[in-house]
Formats: structure tokens, C-alpha cells, sequence
């Protein structure tokens, strides 16, 4: 697993401030692999110039959430099914799960 998809990932659950994506990934690692903050903005950067995932509006001051884009949403979902393997049961279960969270909780994916 990379820094890259594991932002990836936990941003196709809801939007997020870089210091929330920090602290899930290390608690999703069990604090083994410590992140450092420079590491999730500068992996949030290279994320946004790729397409995968947008911020709120730039010109606004404070801290700015990061919420997965279309593209970002259609990248999760091939890891998705990627890491289920053959089982299509468990891909298809993920992959209803990744797009019931973009819809339901109101993600504002570029479609």
C-alpha cells in the first residue's frame, strides 16, 4: 500500500482536512508507520494535479477539505477490485459500497 492510495481510499469515505487524513492513516496502521504532515499535503498536491481528488474553493482562507473526484472515485474503485482478486462477489460488494458513499454522503464528484 502506498501513502497515495491510502489517502485515496480514506477520502472515498468523505471529504477531509490534511491533519484528519493523518491521523486515520495512522490509525489505520496502528501508529507503525507514523505520516508526517508534509507528506499529505504534498501526496494531496500530486493527487489534485492528477485529477484524483479536489479542494475547496482556493481563494477562501483556513484550512481546505479535500474530497475525492469522478476520476479519483473510478481509481478507488479498480483498486477495489484489484485487491478483492476473483472474487467477484467481494468486488462487486466494494464496488457498490465506494459508489453508495459518493452519492449518499455528498461528495461533489466532477461527472
Amino acid at each position: 500500500m502506498s501513502i497515495r492510495h491510502a489517502i485515496l481510499a480514506l477520502l472515498s469515505e468523505r471529504p477531509k482536512y490534511g491533519l484528519q487524513l493523518q491521523r486515520e492513516f495512522e490509525s489505520s496502521t496502528g501508529e507503525v508507520w507514523p505520516l508526517n504532515i508534509g507528506q499529505v499535503y504534498t501526496t494531496l498536491q500530486r493527487l489534485e494535479r492528477d485529477g484524483l481528488v479536489e479542494s475547496d474553493d482556493a481563494e477562501s482562507e483556513g484550512p481546505q477539505r479535500a474530497f475525492i473526484s469522478r476520476h479519483g472515485i473510478d481509481r478507488a474503485l479498480v483498486m477495489a477490485e484489484h485487491s478483492a482478486g476473483h472474487d467477484v462477489a467481494a468486488a462487486r460488494r466494494t464496488r457498490i459500497k465506494v459508489l453508495s458513499r459518493s452519492v449518499c454522503r455528498g461528495f461533489r464528484c466532477t461527472m
